[in-house]
C-alpha cells in the first residue's frame, strides 16, 4: 500500500526548477531585456517540460502493480528524452536564440535536481 504524501521530494524538486526558471530568466531579462531572457527561459523550459511529463507519468501510476510502475517508468523516461531532443530541435530553428545562455538556462534546471537529491530526502 502506497502512502500518499501531498508534499515528495518529486513535487518539491520540480517546484524548485520552476522557481530556478524565473530565476535565471528573470536575471537575464533585468540585464538585457526580452530578447535576451527568450534563450535562457526556452533552456529552462526543455528541462522542465520532460521532467513534468515525467513526473506526471510516474504519478498515474503510483498504486499500480510493481511491473505496471517499472513500465510506466521506463515508458516515461523513453518520452522524456524523445521530447528533449525535439524540444532542443524545434528551438535550434530559431534565429534568435543564444546557445549559450539557452544552455545556462538548461543547466540551471537540470542541476536543482542534482542537488536536490542531498537535500530532501523523504
Amino acid at each position: 500500500m502506497a502512502v500518499e504524501n501531498r508534499f515528495s521530494t518529486v513535487w518539491k524538486i520540480l517546484y524548485a526548477q520552476i522557481l530556478m526558471t524565473v530565476v535565471v530568466t528573470s536575471g537575464f531579462l533585468w540585464m538585457g531585456g526580452w530578447k535576451s531572457a527568450l534563450s535562457p527561459l526556452l533552456g529552462s523550459g526543455i528541462a522542465l517540460v520532460p521532467n513534468l511529463f515525467f513526473a506526471y507519468k510516474i504519478y498515474l501510476a503510483r498504486n499500480e502493480q510493481a511491473q505496471t510502475m517499472v513500465n510506466a517508468f521506463y515508458t516515461g523516461e523513453a518520452i522524456k528524452l524523445v521530447l528533449t531532443v525535439t524540444l532542443f530541435a524545434i528551438v535550434f530553428q530559431l534565429s534568435s536564440v543564444d546557445f549559450a545562455t539557452m544552455l545556462i538556462g538548461y543547466i540551471a534546471v537540470l542541476s536543482v535536481f542534482w542537488f536536490a537529491l542531498f537535500y530532501w530526502r523523504d
